[in-house]
């Protein structure tokens, strides 16, 4: 019983690890695809996705990007993985909120 559970706490930390340098490859990719297509002033805030994404090779998301004052909430499709697989697209799938910040200065 105490192998399982070693079996079990081990393959918890491998996957959590996995979880998180997924999220950091991810952002690390849609930053080099913003800077390839001379967007580089647009800053990524945060990528959302899903708790199964690091095992799939074809993942919906959602990232916030920031501009100056302007704020957008964006659907990106992820085909490939960007951990295991040279060949990585990404697809914008759609906008999901704006928000303009007007007069935020004293």
């Amino acid at each position: 019983m105490g192998r399982l559970f070693s079996l079990i706490v081990i393959a918890g930390l491998a996957y959590g690890g996995l979880y998180l340098y997924y999220g950091v490859a991810v952002k690390d990719a849609i930053e080099q695809q913003l800077e390839a297509r001379g967007l580089s002033a647009l800053e990524v805030d945060s990528v959302d996705y899903g708790l199964l994404a690091p095992l799939s090779t074809d993942t919906q998301l959602s990232i916030d990007v920031r501009y100056r004052g302007a704020e957008a909430s964006l659907d990106v499709r992820v085909i490939g993985h960007p951990v295991f697989s040279d060949e990585v697209r990404l697809e914008l799938d759609g906008l999901q909120a704006l928000r303009l910040s007007i007069g935020t200065g004293n």
